[in-house]
């Protein structure tokens, strides 16, 4: 019979346990630590492993994977730069994903809807503005924020999320232009134009690319210089695509307005030396940061973690 190690939380997900624990021996550690699992995997007799990058704060490298009896790692996500996939090919553990899981995550709002609330979290300075009245205050002068309607909506990336995200504003009287170099079946309701254009027009520029070697690391000092002065950013994809410290000199220099993030460079390091997580602690800074939370809702969840315990049935 398998045995399936699982380390990412699934008790506040309704059935979903009791239908792992019908594919095989469930060992259930959800807040196990990377040498915790380093042990785990040796010691267990796992061959096969449950798993989500937004609980998982490190990687699965060799240094966890090397001694394991795992042939398969079956991980609720579509991104997979928490997993060593070319470790994974060489020694034949294979990894199940919901990458290409189209009937699924084409029915999968959350992350766009978050994208959506820390726009509204930076436009009308609502985490500031609570601070405020938690301190004992009741003015509402220093948080006079901007409405969305008559602005201009940029998107980059014209996937699964992006064409979520602009159909988020259908009715919100905005102007939505898009990037995408790979995408050519743009909806008549947006706009195809150069990554330039779109950066000098937008007031909200929102990010929904993958990381590739092309993607990494792009927003960096040119990006942001020819983004609208004023104008928010919006990430929910991934931390690479980010150089965090032109982010900090473009708030500082009042160039960007603010910086709205679901995800931060290095999610497998110590989140507490991360610069921009100490940069964010200054509320004046107007920057907001939520701990990857864009697929984690109820329904979300529940649809994406019962769809992914289906693949040990059909295994």
């Amino acid at each position: 019979m398998s045995k399936i190690l699982c380390i990412t939380p699934i008790n506040h997900l309704d059935g979903v346990y009791e239908k792992l624990e019908s594919c095989g021996d469930v060992i259930y550690e959800p807040n196990i630590t990377k040498q915790e699992l380093k042990i785990l995997l040796d010691t267990s007799g796992a061959n096969y492993l449950f798993t989500n990058p937004n609980k998982q704060n490190f990687m699965l490298d060799e240094e966890v994977l090397q001694f394991s009896f795992l042939e398969v790692i079956n991980t609720v996500s579509t991104g997979l730069n928490h997993i060593d996939i070319d470790y994974c090919k060489n020694n034949k553990i294979d990894v199940w994903s919901l990458k290409e899981d189209y009937a699924l995550i084409n029915d999968l709002p959350s992350t766009s809807e978050l994208a959506f609330g820390l726009m509204m979290s930076l436009m009308r300075n609502i985490p500031k503005s609570f601070h405020s009245v938690r301190d004992g205050n009741w003015d509402y002068e220093p948080y006079v924020g901007h409405q969305i309607k008559g602005k201009t909506i940029g998107v980059i990336g014209y996937g699964r999320l992006g064409k979520i995200m602009c159909r988020l504003f259908d009715g919100w009287g905005v102007k939505v232009l898009v990037d995408d170099p790979y995408e050519y079946e743009i909806d008549k309701r947006d706009s195809k134009v150069l990554r330039k254009r779109l950066l000098n027009s937008s007031d909200v520029v929102f990010l929904h690319t993958h990381v590739t070697d092309e993607t990494r690391g792009m927003v960096d000092d040119e990006f942001l210089s020819q983004m609208k002065r004023g104008s928010y950013l919006i990430n929910t994809a991934r931390g690479e695509l980010v150089e965090e410290g032109s982010i900090i000199k473009s708030i500082e220099q009042g160039h960007l307005k603010g910086y709205g993030t679901d995800v931060i460079k290095d999610e497998f390091g110590d989140i507490q030396n991360s610069k921009l997580v100490e940069f964010s602690i200054n509320p004046n800074n107007n920057v907001v940061i939520t701990p990857h939370i864009g697929g984690m809702t109820i329904e979300g969840q529940t649809k994406a973690y019962h769809w992914a315990v289906g693949k040990f049935k059909n295994k």
